[in-house]
């Protein structure tokens, strides 16, 4: 199998971290989204919705959707678990990992699709033609930043870790969903000491700079 990829684009991210947390090496193919080689011919024939990241297993099936390019893998590869073992922890990953993706990523995408100039008419990904952009999603973008923001650092008083005492899949999703809010200038304040505390150790660890 192979997996086509992207260096800065948070999707892809999310699988390399994955991969290196768990030693798994696969072969990847690059797409440069700044040239957009994710809309052309040769990409679409792959994945025709023109996103990444896609893992293209043997038998020619693929897999576009990093959380379930991850579950895919974890089954191959159970050890270690990302996306935890007893019942509760598998519960705790899939519910932190939801609420992430319904606010701080959410968040992350709104303000730099609906914001960016280099955007305009790209506000939805994908090749299904042009979406020009909404300012008062920007606006929204903040207050959903906000909560993600407040969510994170009362939970993270509590545990070392998203969904408890190990790494899992849910901190790959919050620092991915953050560090793509830096790019619309969306921050951890330094008022959320917890989430900054948790942040600094998820971004210290090797895998991060995968």
């Amino acid at each position: 199998m192979k997996l086509y990829d992207s260096g800065w684009a948070p999707s892809p991210r999310r699988v390399r971290i994955f991969l290196a947390e768990k030693r798994i090496e696969v072969p990847r193919v690059p797409v440069d989204l700044n040239r957009n080689e994710q809309l052309g011919a040769d990409y679409l024939a792959v994945n025709p919705r023109g996103t990444v990241p896609a893992l293209v297993l043997d038998d020619g099936e693929v897999i576009s959707e990093s959380h379930a390019i991850c579950r895919f893998l974890e089954a191959l590869h159970p050890e270690p678990a990302m996306f935890g073992t007893r019942p509760i922890e598998i519960a705790r990953i899939e519910e932190w990992t939801r609420r992430i993706e319904e606010t701080g990523y959410a968040a992350a995408v709104d303000a730099l699709r609906n914001g960016h100039p280099a955007l305009a008419d790209r506000a939805l990904p994908g090749a299904d033609g042009a979406v020009p952009q909404i300012p008062a999603l920007v606006e929204r973008a903040q207050v959903r930043w906000g909560r993600f923001v407040r969510m994170l650092d009362e939970r993270l008083a509590a545990v070392e870790w998203i969904a408890g005492a190990a790494f899992s899949y849910a901190d790959i999703m919050g620092m991915t969903s953050i560090d793509l809010a830096a790019r619309s200038k969306l921050s951890i304040p330094d008022t959320a000491t917890h989430l900054r505390r948790w942040y600094a150790a998820a971004a210290a660890r090797p895998s991060a700079a995968a």
